[in-house]
């Protein structure tokens, strides 16, 4: 929406768990040139959902990951 273009890159996710923290660093993303914004695939979001669901299980309070 800002005019800029999607490019290939790499972001860091994070979810608070209320009781713990996940974090995902070196996720693949476009993200925006000029903005920032960014987009995950649905096959990388669902990699993150599968990560959060067990972190949760876990109990951790901080877990800290790549892809």
């Amino acid at each position: 929406m800002c005019g800029g273009h999607r490019e290939a890159g790499h972001t860091t996710f994070s979810a608070d768990l209320g009781d713990g923290l996940v974090v995902v660093r070196h996720v693949p993303a476009m993200i925006c040139n000029q903005c920032g914004d960014e987009w995950i695939d649905n096959k990388t979001a669902q990699q993150l959902e599968d990560i959060v669901l067990e972190a949760r299980q876990k109990k951790h309070q901080l877990e800290v990951l790549s892809l």
